[in-house]
């Protein structure tokens, strides 16, 4: 595994891998190489790429040729671009008969955009895709666990997404960490007063939440739920059947992502109060870090908002 820092560079650098063992590996651009850190792909794989301009409706396309020609083809591009522009391409002629094509959004969530406002930052992603079935959606919450998510995701029959960022996400995990498919890995212990639930870039605020909330005498346990809508939820449901309460904490419209997903587990198997925090509204223009503090998701807003429901 070479060295990559950030989302972006993780995805490129995972398909240059996995390229040169196996040539059914396909990058389609919809004029995202840049955008995707994948210059260097297409310079050593110049016949696994494929450029189409700027048209995500018929980079949509052509990976379904490809996928149904026996190929493995990744779509790359800024997350909204894909599934909003290509929504109808991604349902009706990927998702319908089941192909084997993987997508990778980027610029997800306040997090995951950076200065360029509501226009480039994208936090109704996944609950567009968990309304679409077939659909396998991972949400890894650093640049190493973005490179093991690709790799894993060239492994799912079926059509995958996973959710990138900027490349400037602060990494949590080490980079010899697999991303696990089990949908969630629990990586704090202090106690059951709350389990405390992050997905994606949000993780390292979370975690800082937990000690915070460890010195004020409030234990937690965090998990890491890196797979939306899990076709074996199990693993999730063992953590949610030892809590006492559940607070969930995502960088996406609080509709259809992470709050969406565990009060539907909550409500069917094990009721329980679920607090969601999220986004409720459009994010504006500004430093990624300083637009997340200011829509609640600070440690210390994210622990105050977990000693208040409890």
């Amino acid at each position: 595994m070479a060295d990559f820092k950030g989302t972006r560079e993780a995805f490129a650098q995972a398909i240059i891998d996995m390229a040169e063992t196996d040539d059914k590996i396909m990058f389609v651009s919809p004029d995202s190489l840049k955008a995707m850190r994948a210059t260097k792909f297409a310079e050593l794989h110049p016949e696994q790429y494929v450029e189409v301009g700027i048209s995500e409706q018929a980079a949509v396309d052509v990976a379904s040729g490809l996928a149904a020609s026996g190929l493995t083809p990744f779509v790359g591009t800024y997350a909204g671009f894909m599934t909003m522009r290509a929504c109808e391409q991604m349902r009706t002629f990927v998702a319908y008969p089941n192909l084997n094509v993987k997508f990778v959004g980027i610029n997800s969530g306040l997090l995951g955009g950076e200065r360029e406002g509501v226009t480039h930052q994208f936090y109704e992603d996944i609950g567009i895709l968990s309304n679409i079935p077939n659909f396998t959606i991972l949400t890894p919450a650093d640049g190493p666990q973005t490179y093991h998510a690709v790799k894993a995701a060239a492994k799912i029959p079926g059509p995958v997404y996973v959710r990138a960022g900027s490349g400037r996400e602060n990494d949590v995990y080490e980079k010899d960490v697999p991303f696990t498919m089990d949908g969630i890995r629990i990586l704090r212990e202090y106690g059951d007063d709350t389990l405390l639930l992050s997905s994606g870039f949000v993780l390292d605020r979370v975690l800082k939440a937990a000690d915070i909330l460890k010195e004020n005498g409030v234990h937690v346990t965090v998990g890491d739920v890196n797979i939306i809508n899990a076709k074996d939820p199990s693993k999730v449901l063992e953590a949610i059947k030892k809590a006492k309460k559940i607070v969930t904490v995502e960088d996406h419209n609080v509709h259809g992502g992470l709050g969406a997903y565990i009060s539907k587990l909550v409500v069917e198997n094990d009721p329980k109060p679920v607090k969601r925090m999220g986004l409720t509204t459009f994010g504006e223009s500004g430093l990624a870090g300083v637009l997340a503090d200011h829509y609640g998701f600070s440690a210390e807003n994210i622990a105050d908002v977990v000693k208040n429901n409890l």
